[in-house]
């Protein structure tokens, strides 16, 4: 009978481990998979889109934070409620140039991060926690109801060379967080069990010296026989050393050590180690930024997690760089609604319908703005957006109905996704090509 762990380590690294494999030689998946085919082959030719491919961190939440009432586009009507932590005063700040008005934690954001974040004024049109689910299949506008996140990890997995197509869930705090990929439910991944796992006396990295060194000889025989002189030298280019598996085995190891329990930024650690393994193009985490905060008293429970969220993805960042991965993943957010924002909400916020705000943060992005909000009934929504400019506009093309969509559509553009796959996979809205650089 297989074990949890067996189970576990077959979903993560493919059968015969092969992700492994290829961690431990350097050897694509691929190769590892038709070893015969790849040498007499030799290179083979890569993902067209490759260059703007990237992994994927997916911030999701079915709580419905407040992040839309904080972040520049929210600060210049003064019927707009803001905390009046002095930790969240409002606070200026410069993105590619230009000036907007923020809650201090993000204009605490390096400039080299500022300039690539872009905050996006949405509607999910839901006022329901459980449909998180639905917006993140855009609210029906996705091809076959796949979720947004399965789209990308779909289309990404080619051309990063991933061990699996599937997204994973690190961070779903409920069943309605969690993620689907063609119809079948996935597994919730927690940063501990990953830990657990992978860093035990017998785990699977305390072994991939040995492991490479039993692939590699495996290969031998075929590799002197049946590879062309192009397949030899493509492989000799790619093979692991003895001491680039014991440098990669050490900082994985020491990584994953670190791993104290589910929080978010243990979820980061989780996430960085998941993407150097190559396992999946799209992570999903949960980072609160102040929850479902119907009674918080003095915008309390808001202001502390915003502060420690946006903390958070500025860790990552940081953890970004120091991994030589600031340009290869994108960091971006999708609620299943945002909370209110007019006058009555000093103590406490209701769920929003009209106004959810996403943000992004990667090289395919502009830094700015998309949308903006504007008055709604007794509240506040969405303004539509010009897709020209990316500004909310009364008179913009783009509905506030068809934002989500957009977003959806931005998102798979910037990852290189050809056009007329990108209108097939998502039926509505329009790419907001000012968000692209």
């Amino acid at each position: 009978m297989i074990g949890r762990r067996e189970a576990l380590l077959s979903t993560l690294f493919g059968a015969g481990y092969i992700g492994l494999r290829a961690l431990a030689t350097g050897l694509p998946a691929s190769i590892l998979l038709n070893p015969r085919r790849a040498l007499a082959a030799g290179p083979a030719a890569g993902c067209a889109t490759t260059t703007k491919a990237q992994y994927i961190l997916l911030n999701t939440s079915g709580n419905g934070d407040p992040i839309n009432a904080n972040v520049p586009g929210t600060y210049e009507d003064p019927k707009i409620t803001h905390s009046q932590d002095p930790a969240m005063a409002p606070t200026s700040l410069t993105i590619q140039g230009r000036t907007y008005t923020a809650a201090a934690p993000w204009a605490a954001l390096p400039q080299n991060v500022l300039d690539r974040l872009c905050f996006w004024h949405l509607m999910t049109n839901t006022p329901v926690h459980p449909k998180q689910p639905d917006v993140l299949k855009l609210m029906g506008a996705t091809q076959a109801g796949e979720m947004l996140p399965s789209i990308l990890a779909r289309h990404l997995a080619p051309c990063l060379g991933t061990i699996q197509s599937e997204p994973i869930s690190l961070g779903a705090s409920s069943p309605s967080e969690g993620l689907t990929y063609g119809g079948r439910a996935l597994p919730i991944l927690p940063a501990l069990a990953l830990k657990a796992t992978l860093t035990s006396p017998t785990g699977a990295l305390t072994n991939l010296q040995p492991l490479r060194d039993q692939t590699l000889n495996q290969l031998y025989d075929l590799y002197r026989n049946g590879a062309s002189p192009a397949g030899r030298a493509y492989i000799d280019s790619l093979v692991n050393s003895q001491q680039q598996v014991r440098n990669i085995q050490q900082g994985l190891l020491s990584q994953l050590s670190s791993i104290k329990d589910n929080t978010p930024p243990s979820q980061v650690l989780a996430a960085l180690a998941l993407i150097q393994m190559n396992v999946t193009p799209v992570i999903a985490l949960h980072i609160p930024f102040g929850g479902d905060n119907h009674r918080d008293l003095g915008l309390q429970t808001e202001t502390t997690q915003t502060v420690a969220g946006v903390a958070t993805i500025a860790g990552l960042m940081t953890q970004l760089a120091s991994a030589g991965l600031a340009d290869k993943v994108t960091f971006a957010s999708l609620d299943v609604f945002g909370r209110t924002l007019g006058p009555a909400n000093t103590d406490g916020r209701q769920h929003n319908p009209n106004h959810q705000v996403s943000i992004t943060i990667g090289q395919s992005f502009r830094g700015g703005v998309i949308g903006g909000v504007g008055p709604v009934g007794n509240d506040y929504g969405a303004l539509p957006i010009d897709s020209q400019t990316g500004r909310g506009d009364p008179s913009g093309d783009v509905a506030p109905t068809a934002s989500l969509a957009s977003f959806g559509r931005t998102l798979l553009a910037g990852m290189g996704v050809d056009p007329a796959v990108v209108s097939n996979e998502i039926g509505a809205g329009q790419v907001i090509a000012s968000a692209l650089v």
